[in-house]
């Protein structure tokens, strides 16, 4: 938004009070400077005078002299001289003239000010804002009220003083501090001299309260859509509810309207969004998104939520989408939820559909929607143990099958030992599964069900000792682990697979009962896992500078359920080890090595490494591989290249496709009040399509941003990206003098 400072405050507003000063015969006075205090601004208090000398002749003027100053209601008035005619009420302040209210300065030649109607002018007034580091300045200021001010040849920026590489321009500013509304006439952008925007009028809020009016316009062109312009309108319709209606133009496509509705009330908290392209030029087709999330608090421990989201067709991410996030999108969610939450139980009832978004090249399986799956679980401790009960019904509906699945698994835990050092627990439990389905045409049984006892115990110890490494002193630890679960083996080929997959292997995997995400496969195990910690922590700070771990599971009975992954039935699994931390301030390492053991090969590994010394100049590196699946490299930077240029980039390419995934390149230039950003970024939106956009935009600091904004793309892209005109100005904005 074209969003102004607070105007307001850098004019006082002064009441006829009851005058402190003198008595009725001329008096020099030498006034104690010991009175320092500014009254709060809320304050009504008397007007005091302290200056090195005050002439006052009751009835007639005051008149105080050498660094004078008028202190009142939260403002103070300095200048050379301060003179205030009893009979006129008229005051007049000259020569270095300097008010201060809040975070606000304003400092001009003279201001003539009449106490009673409270109108007066200030010449040549030049203001600043400590908060904000804005400045401005105008002809003269005309005061009609304590809360009305018109300002004429007004100027505003928050270039450093002797810095105007941009300015906004008004012929006039009227100021409404009742309403707290500005509104500028022949407002005007220059930069570099030049002017870039033009209104011949707007309004503005004086405060933080919103606002409606126009938004920064935003520039851009991609393959799929042409040249682009949005123009962004937003609408404070109430305090609790707002929108922002977005017509995105496309030379290729068309006129998109993009609507986004916000509202929040005391109970509840929401947003929609309403998108619709009518006649694609390309397609012929109209193409429309809806999405509405909305969050309720019902009171008596229920809550609810909905997320919707429907797009009009399977392209349409892949062709209207900007960001990489968006045109990786497959299945849009629909989702109706009802939580109760009874302190020691919740339970949770949900109705859950999907819209698929296929691809022709890499076809999606359609999942299964729930209509409805009723959880409920329970969490009770009774001599010393923990008692829990989950359970769980599902409606599973699809064109190739429908079914219900009634799950309940009640267990016990009791901890052992349970110390800082060590702890040892057993846990028992029943996983009981019961199936409906309306046909058997797939070959299962309509009525069919599984009961598994589930046995397992977990244990460990932490031991430490203090080191030091190059002069740094270090706790560093040795953390044994050990893991083991029992579960009966029971043919589960007869069972139906609604929602289950296996689980990724990883350390916290090897760690939990089931090898598998989802209730219709309860994998049989005879299995102990061994793990072995190290880590090294920074006395100083706490921070954790190295952490190795390496683990593996050991099978005293071969698995025999599984769904796709053959080496499940082998008597070791693969091998887990890490490596990573915080190794110096600038440094960072994260990696994941796994080996399988009984093939003698690797199976995949990820490394990654960030150098980051400072906001700004960051490199991260990174590498991902996994067998005759994936090999691919991620490279992505922000570095200072000359003076205030930075460059920016990613590079993620995939060796095993031979294909580009993401590249992202540009150029930030950063002004102390302004910032260029040059960026162009190309990412694949289906298995053989890819777009790209191009991104120009020109930021003036706390005013407006022009042009189409690389900002989210940078952050998503770009891990750990710094916004560098946020950070603290090398050269801060001084006060006026």
């Amino acid at each position: 938004m074209l969003r102004l400072p607070r105007f307001a405050l850098l004019l006082i507003a002064l009441v006829a009070p009851n005058w402190a000063y003198g008595e009725d015969a001329p008096i020099p006075l030498k006034v104690d400077r010991t009175f320092n205090r500014l009254p709060a601004s809320e304050e009504q208090t008397s007007a005091f005078f302290i200056a090195d000398q005050i002439d006052s002749k009751h009835g007639e003027k005051l008149i105080a002299r050498g660094n004078a100053e008028l202190r009142q209601d939260g403002q103070v008035v300095t200048s050379d001289i301060l003179t205030y005619d009893e009979v006129s009420k008229d005051l007049i302040a000259e020569g270095g003239v300097r008010i201060e209210q809040g975070d606000t300065t304003v400092v001009g030649p003279k201001l003539q000010m009449n106490m009673d109607s409270n109108i007066g002018d200030m010449q040549e007034p030049r203001f600043t804002f400590a908060e904000t580091g804005g400045r401005g300045s105008a002809d003269v200021a005309h005061i009609a009220s304590r809360k009305e001010y018109e300002l004429e040849g007004a100027t505003y920026t928050t270039c450093p003083i002797d810095n105007d590489d941009w300015l906004l321009k008004m012929s006039r500013l009227d100021i409404d501090r009742t309403s707290q509304i500005g509104t500028a006439y022949n407002a005007r952008v220059l930069f570099m001299g030049l002017p870039i925007l033009y209104t011949p009028w707007m309004n503005f809020p004086l405060s933080d309260k919103r606002r409606s009016g126009l938004l920064g316009p935003t520039f851009g062109s991609t393959t799929t859509g042409g040249r682009e312009v949005t123009i962004p309108l937003y609408l404070n319709v109430a305090d609790n509810f707002d929108a922002t209606l977005s017509p995105r133009y496309m030379n290729k496509r068309g006129t998109q309207l993009n609507n986004e509705f916000r509202y929040l009330q005391p109970n509840a908290v929401g947003e929609v969004h309403a998108d619709v392209l009518q006649s694609d030029k390309i397609s012929q087709a109209d193409r429309t998104r809806f999405s509405l999330k909305h969050a309720q608090q019902l009171g008596g421990g229920f809550s609810g939520y909905l997320n919707l989201n429907r797009v009009s067709d399977n392209n349409y991410y892949r062709d209207l989408a900007d960001n990489l996030n968006a045109t990786s999108q497959t299945n849009l969610l629909q989702e109706g939820v009802l939580n109760y939450s009874g302190g020691w139980w919740s339970a949770v009832a949900r109705v859950q559909h999907y819209q698929t978004l296929q691809d022709p090249l890499a076809p999606v399986a359609q999942p299964y929607w729930r209509q409805p799956q009723i959880g409920v679980n329970a969490n009770r401790t009774a001599f010393g143990s923990n008692v829990s009960v989950t359970g769980e019904y599902v409606d599973f509906r699809h064109p190739d099958l429908n079914g219900q699945r009634m799950m309940i698994y009640p267990s016990i835990s009791y901890p052992l030992l349970n110390a800082p050092g060590y702890f040892l627990t057993p846990k028992i439990g029943v996983h009981s599964t019961r199936y409906i389905l309306e046909d058997s045409s797939f070959g299962y049984a309509r009525n069919n069900s599984r009961t598994l006892p589930i046995m397992s115990i977990d244990g460990g110890l932490v031991f430490e000792r203090s080191d030091s490494f190059f002069g740094n002193g270090y706790m560093q630890t040795l953390e044994p682990r050990a893991y083991y679960v029992h579960i009966p083996y029971k043919d589960q080929s007869n069972l139906p697979n609604f929602d289950t997959a296996q689980a990724p292997f990883s350390f916290g995997q090897m760690f939990t009962e089931n090898r598998f995400l989802g209730n219709d496969r309860v994998g049989d195990a005879d299995m102990l896992t061994l793990a072995l910690t190290s880590r090294a922590i920074d006395d100083d700070d706490g921070t954790e500078r190295i952490r190795v771990a390496v683990a593996e599971r050991f099978s005293f009975t071969a698995p025999q359920v599984n769904l796709s992954t053959p080496s499940d039935s082998n008597s070791r699994s693969d091998i887990l080890t890490t490596v990573g931390g915080k190794l110096t301030r600038s440094w960072r390492l994260d990696s994941l090595f796994q080996y399988n053991p009984n093939l003698g090969h690797v199976e995949s590994y990820n490394a990654a490494a960030r150098y980051n010394p400072e906001p700004g100049k960051l490199l991260n590196l990174g590498y991902r591989y996994t067998r005759d699946v994936l090999r691919q490299m991620d490279v992505s930077t922000q570095w200072p290249i000359s003076g205030r240029w930075h460059a920016v980039g990613r590079l993620n390419y995939s060796l095993q496709d031979d294909r580009i995934v993401e590249a992202l390149g540009g150029l930030e230039y950063n002004q102390d009040c302004w910032a260029l950003r040059l960026i162009a970024q190309s990412f694949a939106t289906a298995t053989k399509e890819s777009t790209t956009g191009i991104f120009v935009q020109l930021e003036l600091n706390d005013f407006v941003r022009i042009g189409s904004d690389p900002l989210a793309a940078l952050r998503t892209s770009v891990m750990g990206y710094t916004k560098l005109n946020d950070l603290p100005t090398a050269t801060p904005i001084k006060g006026l003098q």
